[in-house]
């Protein structure tokens, strides 16, 4: 049984499908993976939090502040607004603080502030300034958004882990990009054998881009093998539980991050 929303102006019922190739949300314009609230007659998808969005919401990082859901950015539309937790530009369904002139995207708004992987604790900052270089920026503040919003980030417990929320959300989009071709060709494998086999369990194109992504500590030839392969590993699944959140789809790539916990 699938829910209207009301930004769909058709008025169809949106069902929840589960999706190999990545998607763009008609709520806030950003990507998303694995699952959408699809109408396929209209080639209309929005992410669950976007789905599932509140009037009024908070957040701890900013006391005494009500965010307000507004389904266009706020103001004059000659002035660009951006997300305070990624840094990139706000193009449609908002969280807006009016007091303190704030902004969070509908998932980044649900980024949890800890995420734990193989004992590994990460813990959500909104400093915007790392102890320790971005693996991916390889710079302590982040310097990449065209907002100038330094953003929030993600720092392990042990501080061997560091990452801006905008560089992890740009490295996982810049492979999902590259490994587009080979998703499409797994929908088809994959299509083929749920038709033989009658079993409807789908991989995900989160997988192949996480396979198949290159981190740059993988050409550090400081840290020994054996414990850069594992650092290595930690990082891909924590990127794989980070973006399923980010994206619209926390259930699945949790479930999917303890299946891999367990087979290693």
């Amino acid at each position: 049984m699938g829910e209207t929303h009301p930004s769909h102006h058709q008025n169809h019922k949106l069902e929840l499908i589960k999706s190999i190739k990545p998607f763009k949300c008609d709520g806030c314009k950003e990507m998303g993976v694995l699952k959408s609230y699809r109408c396929e007659k209209c080639d209309f998808d929005l992410h669950k939090y976007c789905m599932f969005n509140k009037p009024i919401t908070h957040h701890e990082f900013y006391e005494n502040c009500t965010f307000n859901f507004f389904d266009q950015p706020p103001g004059r539309k000659c002035c660009k607004r951006y997300c305070n937790a990624c840094g990139k530009p706000v193009k449609g369904f908002v969280y807006h603080c009016k007091e303190k002139d704030l902004d969070l995207h509908p998932c980044c708004r649900n980024l949890p502030r800890k995420v734990e992987v193989d004992n590994v604790e990460f813990d959500l900052r909104d400093d915007g300034v790392l102890d320790k270089e971005c693996l991916w920026c390889k710079k302590r503040k982040l310097e990449g958004s065209v907002s100038g919003v330094r953003g929030w980030s993600y720092e392990s417990k042990c501080e061997e882990y560091h990452f801006h929320v905008y560089c992890a959300n740009e490295m996982v989009v810049e492979e999902f990009k590259k490994d587009q071709k080979e998703m499409i060709l797994l929908e088809g494998c994959k299509n083929e054998s749920n038709n033989n086999n009658n079993n409807d369990d789908t991989s995900s194109g989160l997988d192949v881009a996480l396979k198949n992504m290159e981190l740059p500590i993988e050409g550090d030839r400081r840290r020994r093998r054996s414990g850069k392969k594992k650092y290595i590993m930690i990082a891909k699944m924590f990127f794989k539980a980070f973006v399923g959140i980010l994206l619209g789809d926390p259930t699945s790539s949790l479930v999917c991050l303890l299946v891999e916990l367990l087979a290693n």
